[in-house]
């Protein structure tokens, strides 16, 4: 007899944000902003969902990782539950070693494994942050955006709607070609949003280890709040070096599937914050992993990308420094995340507390 919170079937979809535009940094040209969305059901009737941002990257690849993940958790041999969602991920770790267990696999694993979690809220009738406990009752969220491709109106247009809905951070890309720009850019931006608004910026790996020494001396007048991913990510000396000379905190963490990037960085006191992605780690366990380890070393968490997941889970640990707000789902979904005055405040309702809206979901 199957337990009834075992997994019965599991859709895949896919999405398109109504707020697609191209949009290039100092490493990506990217022509859409599109999700994968993974819909279980269990034996209980109870759904869970799960998206990831794919934007139009290697479709067949992903869209086949996720079939096989799906195939692995319907079998008889690994059938999944909602309930022990840590026995499957370590029934398909095994099953993935043969081709490697990082990379797309990862997030395979973390679409079923965040998927699992919200079922399993929901069979409990808890928001998923109530299963952890609580440190938190809001997070602080900065506003992430100012894209290499936006004119300067666009991306002063940007930061000035950011602030004027209440963020107290915002986020722009640097890495052009030529360092003038990227200066350019942030005074427009500091002009724009006023001394008490913190400015962030992000190179994307797209920088050489001198190019990112200049380009932090360049901006340190503008008061900077952190740089982030300034070089290559497994340049762990060279962000060792940075850190010494740049005279700005550094941020990195969205490109690891594992905590070794981490762990080198730590050894080598060469990292300020800890940028976990939850798809590519593969699971809310390793998230949380990432987030205790990063916590014995003094190291606040601030998450990649997804605050539908981060902002509760953020709540549940005691080094979380924010979040990262982008609105691309917001109309693709019911309940998003309640902002107001610069923090986030946690969905109520059971699970993650949203779900997709059917009429904008296109089978995969």
């Amino acid at each position: 007899m199957s337990s009834p919170t075992a997994i019965r079937s599991i859709d895949l979809f896919r999405a398109r944000s109504t707020r697609s535009i191209p949009i290039q940094d100092a490493t990506h040209t990217i022509s859409e902003i599109a999700f994968l969305i993974t819909r279980i059901t269990l034996e209980n009737g109870i759904t869970g969902e799960s998206y990831l941002l794919a934007f139009h990257y290697s479709p067949q690849a992903i869209a086949g990782a996720l079939r096989d993940i799906r195939t692995l958790a319907l079998s008889d041999k690994f059938r999944a539950d909602a309930s022990r969602p840590g026995e499957f991920l370590r029934h398909y770790q095994q099953e993935s070693e043969y081709f490697g267990i990082s990379g797309i696999h990862q997030w395979a694993s973390g679409a079923i494994n965040i998927a699992m979690w919200d079922a399993w809220a929901k069979t409990l009738n808890q928001p998923v942050w109530k299963l952890f406990g609580t440190f938190h009752d809001r997070v602080p969220l900065y506003g992430s955006g100012g894209w290499l491709s936006y004119s300067i109106d666009e991306l002063l247009d940007e930061v000035a709607g950011y602030v004027k809905r209440g963020f107290r951070a915002v986020k722009i890309k640097v890495g052009s070609p030529d360092l003038s720009r990227d200066i350019e850019r942030l005074t427009r931006v500091r002009e724009a949003v006023g001394p008490h608004i913190n400015i962030m910026m992000d190179a994307n790996q797209g920088l050489d280890l001198p190019s990112a020494l200049r380009l932090a001396d360049a901006a340190r007048p503008l008061r900077i709040t952190w740089f982030e991913e300034p070089i290559l990510h497994t340049d762990f000396a060279g962000y060792q070096h940075l850190r010494r000379h740049a005279g700005m905190s550094l941020a990195m963490g969205e490109r690891e599937f594992s905590t070794v990037a981490l762990r080198e960085l730590i050894a080598r006191n060469a990292l300020d914050l800890w940028q976990p992605d939850i798809l590519r780690l593969g699971s809310v366990e390793a998230w949380r992993d990432s987030a205790a380890l990063a916590a014995a070393h003094n190291i606040p968490v601030l998450p990649h990308y997804y605050k539908e997941y981060d902002v509760p889970l953020l709540m549940t640990i005691p080094n979380t420094f924010g979040a990262e707000s982008f609105d691309w789902i917001d109309d693709l979904i019911t309940h998003p995340i309640l902002m107001r005055d610069g923090f986030a405040y946690p969905n109520q309702q059971p699970g993650w507390g949203f779900t997709f809206r059917d009429s904008l979901l296109s089978p995969l």
